[in-house]
């Protein structure tokens, strides 16, 4: 990938976010994020990667009304002033369910719990919280410091 491309990717990125957030009111668009923008090398399409939070179907709702609406962006990008705005296609982006599926499987071998050769594990519709490092110590808690005076209250000079 050029540079050029990749400059193009990451505007299209921040523009098509922009419109989505501001412009496009469609119920069933849900909790969308534009995780990334694809340009062929011929600016003639792009892929619009989305991140979709929810079960499979709403996020299979979401990415087909968000695809019905990439007509609307599209026209909206003329701002740009681009010589050529790319035709846009919407593809969803499951990195961050992947990425969730391999901690739950991380946890249940550290945890002894899984078998690495039974298959894939169901896998959950929520993404996880931070956990803790490993090896990394918590920080200590500040010790709360005493209210009485070492000269038993009186100041000095009075």
């Amino acid at each position: 990938m050029s540079e050029r491309t990749a400059r193009l990717d990451e505007l299209l990125r921040e523009e098509i976010s922009a419109i989505v957030a501001r412009e496009v009111a469609d119920p069933r668009i849900g909790f969308v994020t534009i995780t990334s923008v694809d340009v062929a090398p011929d600016l003639a399409h792009a892929t619009v990667w989305v991140s979709v939070i929810g079960d499979a179907q709403t996020r299979r709702a979401s990415v087909r009304a968000l695809g019905r609406a990439m007509p609307f962006v599209r026209h909206r990008l003329g701002a740009l002033r681009l010589k050529r705005i790319p035709e846009l296609h919407v593809r969803e982006d499951d990195s961050a369910e992947r990425g969730t599926r391999v901690m739950h499987l991380l946890d249940q071998l550290e945890e002894g719990s899984a078998d690495p050769l039974a298959g894939p594990a169901p896998t959950p519709t929520t993404l996880p919280m931070p956990a803790p490092m490993r090896g990394v110590p918590e920080p200590r808690k500040p010790r709360r410091t005493s209210s009485k005076r070492s000269d038993g209250g009186r100041r000095h000079g009075h």
